[in-house]
């Protein structure tokens, strides 16, 4: 008893030992109010000061020290626990701080708010995953997904960007005028992205965002920064001045006119807003960006008296916004939309049923893709009614003959355009066929095959009505009437800006990005453009500085003497020639075989070409002689070769390499599809270049009796072609079979023959011989 007795106290002892070691490590491991450099009586707006400064101070990113991640560490800490009452009264009366506590679960009645540094850490106002807006979520951009889904979309409207990070105090402060401006900003149609720098470092740089939080803008895929104070009336202001300046027009009794009738030359229908508010709805501007390439946008304030007549005019009600859209006719609207409060998805709907002209001009392909798309099912046929036309007074009937058959006989399969033939002369010319400058198509694939019917000669007649529906009527029963088919040409781009114009637009865009980035950016970001610029400064200046002293230096020496005078005046009289002169009085020709495939052609060096003549046992003699008198003049340049393929033995080399050139093959199997039997090749001479996969094709002529006849070399000129086409082959004289090669090689030097590029060049090892 005595032993059980005695025990117990020593048990006692050695807890309460353990118990006091423990704090008295824990008091000087951790005082929040050193760390903190405060006194034990600070206020709490003392405390939260002195913590805001010593964050900045200490904070990673900023402060490079080697220990000023723990020491931040240390500081957030210290400020939680002197930020919270119960904590601060709890180290002040046991010297504990939560993460060091040696009275676990709760024994002396005391809170219990265990310090656990990973939980605390990341529940930091400032790092904190639950206390931010989880609504930020769903508008979190990635790198790939800004570039394949935002960038094009800023074309059609502009985007808002918040970039912020965990470590970021000032992002709390903007947290409310953030979500309130992304709620009505989503409202109207603008795009929301928010870069956690932590996450997407990639696509921050790739923005040019080096500091949260940053707000910008991205339209038509250029980045645009914010740069005043975060408040809404303020972003909404930058919002709107992202959007180009002359979007929308003002409308007045003086200019109506004038905006209405430029639908023809716009080829656009327009837009008339109405409403009694001074300056245009942000709602109206984002509409009018969303569609600029389909309507022309005009906005009339009802509160002017200038538009009084307008208003009488249209019958507008003064109550509510009314949007009108006018077509082809200006004194009556083709649709009509009047509503109290108009919402973005009403206004949407409205403008996309009405994009196009009852009759639109077909100015590119873009414009014919969306009015005459391609058939997908049976059921979604959609047919093109194409009126082929000019712009000339003496078509002007005929074509407003055309408008008012198609505003009578609209249907939804049925699309009714035009086109000008001097604007778009090769579509013009592909369907265009015993003069009907009126046609029916159907498309069939994206590449350009289409099915048409030529209907009449239009000159807007009676007659050519009645045949025109009819043939409408016949089409919607049987839609087999489309006899013809075509590989129709990619449209001419009518409204494409000039190459000045357009460089113009981008030298002022790269200025201003200039401009805005000296005004805005600190000094320090500024450094590489800076020395940049100073640089080309430098050595412009010294450029100038020893022209000059160059000058001055020749303008004291003496004149030239008599003998270097005679020597210039040679050197301008001598003749000057592009080519060099051969360097030999022979031509080297290589037979190309599976031995020298490889070097000749497959590996041949960049920039260089085998000039290689086809030929056969019989004509090797005579072709190889004409050759080399033909390309002599050639052989002074170091980037051509000459090889010889015999066609006897490598015949299917050659078919399989025109296979791969599909449109040399075509050429080439012009004259043998007539007869259905295999091809001569004899005569034939390929330009290969192995590097860059593609060869220009010559072929033989027959100018034995008339040395002026057109040449049908592989040039495009289709006409050449034609007229020896009925002539045998079997008439042509193997010796002047190469008269005109020599015409050829000066093209070829030029650049101006057309060229055939194939996927890889065939194995001639691997084909097998024809005999």
């Amino acid at each position: 008893m005595a032993g059980s007795k005695m025990s117990v106290p020593l048990a006692v002892v050695v807890v309460l030992s353990v118990l006091l070691t423990g704090a008295t490590h824990a008091g000087p491991e951790m005082d929040p109010y050193k760390i903190l450099g405060v006194t034990r009586s600070a206020s709490q707006a003392e405390i939260k000061k002195v913590y805001k400064r010593l964050a900045k101070e200490w904070h990673p990113d900023k402060n490079k020290n080697p220990g000023a991640e723990d020491m931040f560490i240390k500081i957030t800490k210290s400020y939680e626990i002197l930020s919270s009452e119960d904590k601060r009264a709890n180290y002040d009366r046991y010297g504990q701080t939560d993460d060091t506590q040696p009275y676990g679960n709760g024994r002396y009645g005391q809170h219990q708010d265990t310090f656990n540094f990973d939980e605390s850490f990341y529940n930091f106002p400032f790092n904190s995953k639950t206390q931010r807006d989880f609504a930020d979520s769903k508008y979190t951009l990635h790198f790939k997904q800004y570039v394949n889904d935002v960038v094009p979309d800023s074309s059609k409207r502009p985007y808002l960007i918040k970039i912020t990070s965990d470590w970021c105090f000032s992002c709390i402060h903007i947290e409310p005028v953030w979500k309130e401006v992304v709620e009505e900003m989503e409202t109207l149609g603008v795009g929301i992205g928010v870069v956690d720098v932590g996450n997407e470092r990639r696509l921050a740089n790739h923005l040019g965002a080096h500091r949260t939080p940053s707000i910008l803008g991205v339209l038509n895929g250029k980045v645009t920064f914010f740069h005043y104070a975060v408040a809404k009336e303020h972003l909404r202001q930058f919002v709107e001045d992202l959007l180009p300046q002359r979007l929308v027009e003002w409308v007045t009794d003086k200019n109506d006119l004038h905006f209405l009738n430029s639908w023809h030359e716009l080829n656009k229908p327009h837009v008339l807003l109405f409403d009694q508010v001074p300056v245009v709805p942000l709602l109206y501007k984002l509409t009018a960006f969303a569609y600029k390439d389909y309507l022309q946008f005009g906005y009339v304030d009802q509160g002017l008296s200038e538009t009084a007549n307008l208003q009488k005019q249209f019958n507008i009600n003064t109550y509510a916004p009314t949007m009108l859209i006018f077509k082809e006719s200006t004194d009556k609207p083709a649709d009509i939309i009047q509503a109290k409060g108009m919402k973005k998805q009403i206004i949407d709907e409205f403008v996309s049923n009405n994009k196009f002209l009852l009759v639109p001009r077909l100015v590119n392909q873009k414009l014919f893709d969306e009015l005459c798309p391609v058939k997908q099912f049976h059921r979604r046929r959609k047919y093109c009614v194409l009126l082929m036309t000019g712009d000339e007074e003496s078509f002007s009937l005929g074509n407003q003959a055309f408008l008012s058959f198609a505003s009578t006989n609209t249907k939804e399969v049925v699309r009714f355009a035009y086109v000008y033939q001097r604007l778009q002369q090769p579509l013009c010319d592909t369907l265009m066929q015993n003069k009907d400058s009126v046609v029916i198509l159907e498309r069939r694939n994206a590449a350009g095959k289409a099915l048409f019917k030529p209907v009449t000669a239009w000159n807007g007649s009676e007659e050519d009505k009645q045949c025109l529906l009819e043939e409408l009527e016949r089409l919607q029963k049987d839609p087999s009437i489309l006899v013809h088919d075509a590989m129709l040409p990619e449209l001419n781009n009518e409204f494409a800006s000039m190459f000045v114009i357009r460089w113009i637009y981008a030298c002022y865009d790269y200025l201003s990005e200039v401009i805005d980035d000296i005004l805005h950016n600190n000094w320090r970001e500024m450094m590489p453009l800076l020395s940049l610029i100073f640089s080309a400064l430098f050595i412009l200046f010294g450029t100038v500085v020893i022209q000059a002293f160059r000058f001055g230096c020749l303008t004291h020496t003496s004149r030239p003497s008599k003998l270097v005078k005679q020597r210039i005046k040679k050197a301008k009289d001598k003749p000057k020639n592009t080519n060099r002169p051969p360097k030999k009085n022979f031509v080297e020709v290589t037979e190309l075989t599976d031995i020298t495939y490889m070097s000749n052609l497959v590996k041949l060096r960049p920039g260089h070409i085998n000039i290689v003549l086809v030929l056969t046992d019989a004509s090797k003699n005579i072709l190889l002689s004409k050759f080399a008198k033909e390309v002599y003049s050639f052989t002074g340049s170091l980037t051509l070769h000459f090889s010889f393929l015999n066609i006897d033995k490598h015949g299917e080399w050659m078919n399989t390499l025109l296979e791969y050139a599909q449109d040399a093959m075509q050429i080439g199997a012009d004259e043998g599809d007539a007869g259905n039997h295999e091809m001569d090749y004899t005569g034939y001479v390929l330009a290969l270049n192995g590097h860059k996969k593609y060869l220009c094709l010559f072929k033989p002529v027959y100018t034995g009796e008339d040395l002026d006849s057109k040449s049908s070399e592989d040039e495009g000129a289709t006409s050449g072609g034609r007229s020896n086409r009925s002539r045998s082959l079997s008439t042509l004289q193997i010796h002047h079979k190469l008269d005109r090669l020599g015409l050829w090689m000066e093209r070829l030097m030029e650049g101006t023959l057309p060229r055939y590029y194939i996927p890889t060049w065939p194995g001639l090892d691997k084909i097998t011989p024809s005999k």
